[in-house]
């Protein structure tokens, strides 16, 4: 199954990486977005199968962004540690979080995995 997916991070340089990381390992990046507002447009023109978050958007929150996002899951990545973010992580929608040095393929689906209960 191929899984859809939208990459939200302020850092050019880091979606430029996580798409080419990604796609190499079989994950189809249909849209990236640098802030909320791009965000937003992606998630509805494309219907992606995740999207995934960075904490910090520059001036805007990662996590305001997760909530606004009603269509598809969302996956929280942040070069902070889980540790550093957890009572966030626990107030958000989104159904995990990826540190962005363990971001791949296989953490991704698992994720998506355990959200689906299979």
């Amino acid at each position: 199954m191929t899984i859809r997916c939208v990459i939200v991070d302020d850092s050019e340089r880091f979606r430029v990486g996580a798409r080419r990381l990604l796609t190499a390992q079989g994950i189809t990046v249909v849209a990236d977005a640098a802030n909320s507002q791009e965000a937003l447009r992606a998630v509805q023109e494309q219907a992606p199968d995740v999207v995934l978050v960075d904490v910090g958007l520059g001036e805007e929150s990662g996590f305001d962004l997760a909530a606004r996002i009603d269509t598809s899951p969302v996956i929280m990545v942040s070069a902070f540690a889980a540790e550093e973010i957890a009572d966030l992580l626990a107030d958000s929608k989104a159904i995990g979080f990826l540190p962005k040095e363990h971001l791949s393929a296989a953490a991704i689906r698992c994720l998506l995995t355990r959200l689906r209960g299979t």
